[in-house]
Protein backbone atom coordinates (compact mmCIF):
# COMPACT_ATOMS: atom_id res chain seq x y z
CA UNK A 1 0.00 0.00 0.00
CA UNK A 2 1.21 3.25 -1.15
CA UNK A 3 0.38 6.17 1.13
CA UNK A 4 0.78 10.36 0.19
CA UNK A 5 1.31 11.08 3.98
CA UNK A 6 4.46 12.63 4.84
CA UNK A 7 6.51 10.85 7.82
CA UNK A 8 6.17 11.84 11.14
CA UNK A 9 2.11 13.37 9.67
CA UNK A 10 -0.49 12.04 11.53
CA UNK A 11 -4.16 12.38 10.18
CA UNK A 12 -6.90 12.87 12.63
CA UNK A 13 -9.64 9.71 12.26
CA UNK A 14 -12.99 10.64 11.31
CA UNK A 15 -16.28 10.87 13.19
CA UNK A 16 -17.41 7.55 11.67
CA UNK A 17 -14.07 6.13 11.71
CA UNK A 18 -14.22 6.78 15.77
CA UNK A 19 -17.70 4.88 15.49
CA UNK A 20 -16.41 2.27 13.83
CA UNK A 21 -13.44 1.71 16.31
CA UNK A 22 -15.82 2.15 19.32
CA UNK A 23 -18.38 -0.42 18.06
CA UNK A 24 -15.65 -2.92 17.01
CA UNK A 25 -13.97 -2.43 20.17
CA UNK A 26 -17.29 -2.97 22.19
CA UNK A 27 -18.01 -6.09 20.18
CA UNK A 28 -15.24 -7.46 20.71
CA UNK A 29 -15.12 -6.72 24.35
CA UNK A 30 -18.77 -7.81 24.73
CA UNK A 31 -17.78 -11.08 22.66
CA UNK A 32 -14.87 -11.82 24.95
CA UNK A 33 -16.99 -11.41 28.24
CA UNK A 34 -19.68 -13.40 27.29
CA UNK A 35 -17.90 -16.27 26.21
CA UNK A 36 -15.88 -16.10 29.87
CA UNK A 37 -19.55 -16.54 31.40
CA UNK A 38 -20.09 -19.23 28.86
CA UNK A 39 -16.95 -21.10 30.47
CA UNK A 40 -17.79 -20.49 33.87
CA UNK A 41 -21.31 -20.02 34.59
CA UNK A 42 -23.59 -22.97 33.87
CA UNK A 43 -26.89 -20.94 34.09
CA UNK A 44 -25.72 -18.82 31.01
CA UNK A 45 -25.28 -21.10 27.21
CA UNK A 46 -24.24 -20.07 23.92
CA UNK A 47 -24.46 -22.62 21.13
CA UNK A 48 -21.38 -21.47 19.17
CA UNK A 49 -19.15 -18.68 19.03
CA UNK A 50 -20.03 -17.42 15.86
CA UNK A 51 -23.66 -16.93 18.13
CA UNK A 52 -21.96 -15.05 20.46
CA UNK A 53 -20.79 -12.56 18.35
CA UNK A 54 -23.88 -12.23 17.02
CA UNK A 55 -25.33 -12.02 20.48
CA UNK A 56 -22.24 -9.25 21.19
CA UNK A 57 -23.98 -7.33 18.18
CA UNK A 58 -27.51 -7.52 18.96
CA UNK A 59 -26.59 -5.96 23.01
CA UNK A 60 -24.61 -3.20 21.50
CA UNK A 61 -27.47 -1.96 19.43
CA UNK A 62 -29.72 -2.50 22.86
CA UNK A 63 -27.39 -1.16 25.18
CA UNK A 64 -26.65 2.13 23.04
CA UNK A 65 -30.74 2.54 22.04
CA UNK A 66 -31.40 2.00 25.63
CA UNK A 67 -28.23 4.79 26.94
CA UNK A 68 -29.85 7.46 24.29
CA UNK A 69 -33.43 6.97 25.68
CA UNK A 70 -31.53 7.45 28.85
CA UNK A 71 -30.09 10.64 27.88
CA UNK A 72 -32.94 11.61 26.35
CA UNK A 73 -35.26 10.91 29.62
CA UNK A 74 -32.36 13.16 31.71
CA UNK A 75 -32.41 16.07 29.40
CA UNK A 76 -36.35 16.38 29.29
CA UNK A 77 -37.02 16.12 33.17
CA UNK A 78 -33.88 17.97 34.36
CA UNK A 79 -35.69 20.20 36.74
CA UNK A 80 -37.44 17.02 38.16
CA UNK A 81 -35.04 15.72 40.14
CA UNK A 82 -37.30 12.84 42.23
CA UNK A 83 -39.15 11.94 38.81
CA UNK A 84 -35.96 11.45 36.87
CA UNK A 85 -34.17 9.81 39.23
CA UNK A 86 -37.48 7.20 39.15
CA UNK A 87 -37.89 6.68 35.05
CA UNK A 88 -34.18 6.34 34.78
CA UNK A 89 -34.74 3.78 37.00
CA UNK A 90 -37.55 2.15 35.33
CA UNK A 91 -35.57 2.46 32.35
CA UNK A 92 -32.63 0.38 33.43
CA UNK A 93 -34.73 -2.39 35.46
CA UNK A 94 -36.72 -2.67 32.18
CA UNK A 95 -34.55 -3.11 29.87
CA UNK A 96 -33.58 -6.12 31.35
CA UNK A 97 -36.21 -7.47 30.81
CA UNK A 98 -36.44 -6.30 27.26
CA UNK A 99 -32.95 -8.06 26.65
CA UNK A 100 -34.01 -11.03 27.78
CA UNK A 101 -36.92 -11.34 25.56
CA UNK A 102 -35.17 -9.77 22.27
CA UNK A 103 -32.62 -12.19 23.34
CA UNK A 104 -34.86 -14.84 23.16
CA UNK A 105 -36.99 -14.16 20.28
CA UNK A 106 -33.91 -13.87 18.17
CA UNK A 107 -31.81 -16.72 19.09
CA UNK A 108 -34.46 -18.60 20.54
CA UNK A 109 -32.72 -21.65 22.40
CA UNK A 110 -29.39 -21.14 20.93
CA UNK A 111 -28.73 -18.92 23.95
CA UNK A 112 -29.50 -17.99 27.36
CA UNK A 113 -28.44 -15.33 29.12
CA UNK A 114 -29.59 -16.87 32.64
CA UNK A 115 -31.97 -15.33 34.97
CA UNK A 116 -32.35 -11.39 35.54
CA UNK A 117 -29.94 -11.31 38.27
CA UNK A 118 -27.65 -12.97 35.55
CA UNK A 119 -28.21 -10.61 32.99
CA UNK A 120 -27.61 -8.17 35.49
CA UNK A 121 -24.23 -8.66 36.45
CA UNK A 122 -23.45 -10.10 32.94
CA UNK A 123 -23.76 -6.48 31.77
CA UNK A 124 -22.37 -4.99 34.58
CA UNK A 125 -19.15 -6.67 33.70
CA UNK A 126 -19.27 -6.26 30.47
CA UNK A 127 -19.95 -2.27 31.27
CA UNK A 128 -16.85 -2.27 33.25
CA UNK A 129 -14.84 -4.52 31.09
CA UNK A 130 -15.09 -1.08 28.49
CA UNK A 131 -14.30 1.22 31.25
CA UNK A 132 -10.94 -0.30 31.71
CA UNK A 133 -10.51 -0.55 28.64
CA UNK A 134 -11.40 2.89 27.63
CA UNK A 135 -9.18 4.24 30.57
CA UNK A 136 -6.42 2.28 29.07
CA UNK A 137 -6.92 3.72 25.89
CA UNK A 138 -6.97 7.05 27.29
CA UNK A 139 -3.77 6.95 29.78
CA UNK A 140 -1.56 5.54 26.75
CA UNK A 141 -2.84 8.19 25.25
CA UNK A 142 -2.25 10.97 27.63
CA UNK A 143 1.82 10.10 27.74
CA UNK A 144 3.85 12.74 27.23
CA UNK A 145 6.56 10.86 25.57
CA UNK A 146 4.42 9.09 22.96
CA UNK A 147 6.74 6.53 22.41
CA UNK A 148 5.71 3.77 20.15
Amino acid sequence: MSSDKKPGETASPSKRQLVFLSWTKDILIYTTVLNLFVEFNPKIIIDSFTISIFTAILLKILLEVILKLEHKVAEALKGFKFLRILIMWLILFGSKFLILELIDLVFGTHVNLGKFWDIIFLIIVMMIAREVFQRIFHSLGNRKDNAA
